[in-house]
């Protein structure tokens, strides 16, 4: 996946990850920024093999008019950390599962910032990712109202899902 973007609107919405591979976690991200019809742009941005272009991105984020940055990873997890160091947009970090620990290591990489670099953190892999976009939607809905219905809507829809739920006997 060389990168995306949902419409020919500028991208509010930066989704970034570390390999292709990290893609099947990710797209969950980018299918809830779709079904709220959010602008993004999505792409591979490895810390530790693009660092030139992980910084050029980040730095150049607020001044193309992003207004949150997913950024998945898994083992060391360097990429959400490293792009909040260089910007001020706030950036949400999605542990990406890992071939031997499970995205343990993902998950203690990236919520462990120090002090005054923050780093939003959720769980690790598909919900994770699916809640960052939603925490991502949040920010959006703090000063577009139609967003904010959305987000009001999908959340009655969550409700009535869970009082729909029946047990097995």
């Amino acid at each position: 996946m060389s990168g995306q973007v949902s419409e020919q609107v500028r991208p509010l919405v930066g989704v970034v990850m570390g390999s292709n591979s990290d893609w099947d976690v990710m797209q969950h991200a980018v299918n809830m920024l779709k079904d709220f019809g959010v602008p993004f742009e999505a792409q591979v941005l490895s810390a530790h093999r693009m660092p030139d272009e992980m910084f050029a991105y980040a730095q150049a984020a607020r001044g193309r008019g992003l207004r949150a940055i997913i950024a998945g990873a898994g083992g060391a997890a360097h990429l959400p950390g490293m792009i909040a160091a260089k910007t001020i947009v706030p950036v949400h970090g999605v542990p990406v599962p890992s071939k031997y620990l499970r995205g343990e290591d993902s998950l203690l990489s990236i919520v462990q910032m120090p002090k005054g670099v923050p780093v939003s953190t959720f769980a690790i892999g598909e919900a994770g990712a699916a809640n960052a976009a939603l925490a991502a939607i949040a920010i959006l809905a703090g000063t577009d109202e139609a967003m904010a219905e959305k987000l009001e809507q999908f959340r009655v829809s969550q409700n009535a899902a869970a009082k729909a739920m029946v047990l097995p006997q």
